[in-house]
């Protein structure tokens, strides 16, 4: 696999393995929850040619890698012997503000909804804009079809 040691210079650069508390990913980055942030040298990662950018937030160390983040992830759980990423609870947790958790409660929430809601968004835009071109009547059928899909989402 390609990206084996990308995989390990990044394990290396958060500290290693036994500091890597959970690891996922979205879209571009890996999100590491780390025992100790300060055992992460986040310039290093940085300098290195297959991570783009590195950013500490939310009691997150994202490591931004590119549209490749899941090959990547898939090797750095290789190099953890292809269990699941996520190691035994932390003795001392690092205190996290009331704030901060409550923004990781409403983001873990809304997170498998932010599709459908674009969605909904999107029809209601077209809806608008097909109403104002005349293309078609608010009071047609066709139109109150749409408007109710594009409704569903916050009626169930």
């Amino acid at each position: 696999m390609p990206y084996q040691q990308l995989a390990r210079d990044i394990i290396r650069g958060v500290g290693g393995s036994e500091n890597i508390v959970s690891v996922v990913h979205c879209a571009t980055r890996l999100r590491f929850k780390l025992k100790d942030l300060a055992l992460a040298d986040s310039e290093g990662l940085k300098a290195h040619s297959g991570v783009i950018m590195v950013v500490v937030s939310g009691g997150q160390f994202q490591v931004v890698i590119g549209n490749h983040v899941n090959e990547v992830w898939q090797a750095v759980r290789q190099q953890q012997g292809g269990r699941e990423v996520r190691s035994a609870p932390m003795e001392n947790p690092p205190s996290e503000n009331l704030f901060n958790r409550l923004i990781d409660i409403i983001s873990g929430i809304f997170t498998p909804f932010l599709g459908v809601m674009a969605g909904s968004g999107i029809l209601k835009g077209l809806l608008a804009l097909c109403v104002t071109c005349g293309w078609l009547q608010s009071d047609s059928g066709t139109y109150k079809i749409w408007y109710a899909a594009s409704d569903a989402l916050f009626y169930f």
